[in-house]
């Protein structure tokens, strides 16, 4: 299909066509649409806010902390990897669940905390926050 006028003159018409970039609007819409929930993550964490507000530490709360080696430590006890599953999976029976509180060191591989996030999560552990310094200004 030409673009022209009626008379079949040699003028051409001086309008845009939109058709073509209506058209990859609407494609670009529909992929932005559907990506938007996949960028989601998997592992749902209630981070804290980095204040120096004291947090109130309840005694029901397991604090679990991972040094710069990789090592767990539960409540200050050193466990290995089998037995932290072990634990999470008895604090996600207990009612009401206890918060989890991860502390990782700066200088810790994040796959060692990641490790430890997912045993959580398998284990039906429901609420986990992660322990910060304040930032001092």
């Amino acid at each position: 299909m030409a673009i022209g006028t009626q008379d079949d003159s040699d003028e051409m018409m001086a309008e845009i066509n939109m058709i073509p970039f209506i058209d990859v609007m609407l494609v670009l819409l529909i992929i932005f649409i559907i990506t938007v929930p996949v960028i989601k993550h998997a592992v749902k964490v209630d981070l804290p806010r980095a204040s120096n507000e004291k947090l109130v530490d309840k005694p029901e709360n397991v604090r679990l902390s991972v040094d710069a080696s990789g090592a767990y430590y539960w409540n200050e006890t050193p466990v290995d990897d089998a037995e932290l599953g072990t634990r999470l999976s008895q604090i996600a029976a207990m009612e009401p669940q206890p918060e989890l509180h991860m502390r990782g060191d700066k200088d810790v591989r994040y796959e060692r905390v990641a490790l430890a996030m997912a045993s959580a999560q398998r284990a039906g552990v429901r609420k986990i926050g992660f322990i910060t310094e304040p930032v001092q200004p």
